[in-house]
């Protein structure tokens, strides 16, 4: 009986620090860290870089693409390969410092569908003198108040809830009529119009209309087929 070649597992195979570029890319690296004459390893490796730019010819595209080759090289012989490389040798310090940690903002947003640019905003409108300015920047205030309430409520808005928070956010420094607020029809058609997008309270009237679309025409079908029998 002929001897059966045992299958070997990718989950069998040492891992590959990056993997994009392929297990045979990997395997001709390790090859090369074995190559004692220092021009045969130079000229390895050159002809390692060219297979690894065919493999990744979107890397065309990046900045200085050649010299993230290079690092990509001594990334994946472990910081190993002894070449003259065209470009500084990357340290293996570098890659394994953890980055500094950004910190996560400890804002507290009173009405998070608003957002803390809103909040700024106000802010804002609240320190300008009485006027013109002042006037036109609070009714826009007002109509972004409205159309944020839009995107995140299914329901239709109530303008004296829009009023309530731009006098709760100002410290009652700010305040509008209902009336001088958009209408809540021209601001959807403004979101299909101008965005193709419609607003949860859009896609549920549409959801309705198509389904009672549907069962007038099942209805109909139904009709039809009686009448013929």
């Amino acid at each position: 009986m002929a001897n059966i070649t045992s299958l070997e597992y990718n989950t069998e195979r040492a891992l590959m620090t990056i993997p994009e570029y392929g297990r045979n890319v990997q395997n001709m690296i390790n090859h090369c860290l074995t190559i004692a004459d220092q021009e045969e390893r130079n000229n390895c490796a050159k002809a390692i870089i060219i297979v690894m730019e065919q493999v990744n010819p979107e890397l065309k595209n990046v900045e200085d693409y050649d010299h993230k080759l290079w690092d990509h090289l001594f990334i994946m012989s472990n910081f190993e390969l002894d070449v003259d490389s065209p470009y500084p040798k990357p340290s293996a310090d570098f890659f394994d410092k953890k980055p500094d940690s950004i910190p996560y903002p400890q804002r507290r947003i009173k009405y998070g569908h608003y957002g803390a640019i809103m909040e700024d905003l106000i802010a804002a409108a609240v320190k300008l003198e009485d006027g013109e300015e002042k006037t036109f920047l609070v009714k826009r205030i007002a109509d972004l108040l409205k159309t944020s309430y839009l995107l995140w409520n299914r329901d239709t808005v109530n303008d004296e809830v829009i009023v309530k928070h731009l006098e709760e956010y100002s410290g009652g420094k700010l305040s509008i009529s209902p009336e001088e607020l958009t209408d809540t029809r021209e601001i959807l058609s403004h979101f299909k119009k101008n965005y193709n997008v419609s607003s949860p309270i859009i896609s549920s009237n549409q959801k309705r209309h198509n389904k009672s679309r549907t069962n007038n025409q099942r209805k109909h079908n139904n009709n039809k087929n009686y009448r013929k029998k």
